[in-house]
């Protein structure tokens, strides 16, 4: 059995807030006995400011979140997913990289994701996004091998995705991982349902530990995300819902069940070649 816990909370455009937040809530995971603790999506900085982002976001080698959890997860001796940060990459065109972060019990980092799939709709007339603008995508799957289990790592549009689980349980996956800052008008319509579909496609434990509540106001403009950090097991039930509130979801999760659900709908085994459509 492997106790996780999801962090659940407001990210503000201040890294140094939301490190001295992340902290202790770390720290409160590990003694409820977390072995594995997950963030949310963009950790670090919530901000629709370029200006305050160049300004505060730095390359990965000198992030402060990232320096800041590897000395949690090293002093208790746990894995933690940095969710995600935003960094500065160094391209020519000056976007950012949306990454997430595998830590080791010994501080290590053993897994690197950038975010394949951009964020670019039109959710209404009033609230729109163009991720692409400021971050490149990612080009890679990835797949961590740990003693808790086979972990995929995946960022939240992603999980509109399924072909990308669907190769990740292919290829092994127990656990994915889907730290979110979901918008509340599409949170409301697909969120559960998205995860649960991803869980059940795949026979894996699906972690989802989200953004919640109105975040620093930016140019006018408050950004607004949906909370529910989710854990649904491989049968597609949902154990635990983090509700809107700020706080930890602990969630266990037993590994037997991936290789039961699997063992009575094979479906990771049944592809069949066949022709598009005309």
């Amino acid at each position: 059995m492997t106790r996780a816990a999801l962090l659940q909370f407001t990210a503000s455009d201040d890294p140094a807030q939301n490190v001295q937040t992340l902290r202790g809530m770390v720290r409160e995971s590990v003694a409820q006995g977390a072995e594995l603790v997950c963030t949310p999506e963009v950790s670090n900085c919530v901000s629709a400011s370029r200006a305050r982002q160049l300004e505060v976001l730095r390359h990965e080698a000198e992030d402060p979140m990232l320096a800041a959890m590897r000395d949690e997860a090293a002093g208790a001796g746990i894995w933690l997913s940095l969710g995600s940060i935003a960094v500065k990459t160094g391209d020519a065109d000056g976007r950012f990289a949306n990454r997430s972060l595998l830590i080791g019990p010994d501080g290590g980092i053993r897994a690197r994701y950038d975010k394949i799939h951009m964020f670019d709709v039109e959710v209404s007339e009033t609230e729109t996004y163009r991720e692409s603008a400021g971050y490149r995508p990612g080009d890679r799957a990835v797949l961590a091998e740990t003693p808790l289990g086979r972990i995929g790592l995946t960022i939240c549009y992603d999980v509109r995705f399924p072909h990308l689980y669907r190769a990740l349980a292919q290829a092994g996956a127990e656990i994915l991982l889907v730290p979110s800052a979901f918008s509340p008008v599409t949170g409301a319509a697909h969120w559960e349902t998205l995860l649960r579909a991803r869980a059940i496609e795949t026979g894996c434990y699906v972690l989802a530990a989200a953004q919640t509540g109105r975040h620093a106001a930016t140019e006018g403009r408050v950004r607004e995300t949906w909370g529910h950090s989710l854990a649904v097991d491989p049968w597609g039930a949902v154990i635990a819902d983090a509700g809107t509130a700020a706080g930890i979801c602990i969630v266990d999760l037993d590994m037997a069940e991936v290789a039961q659900a699997r063992r009575r709908v094979p479906s990771l085994a049944h592809d069949r070649p066949y022709e598009g459509p005309a």
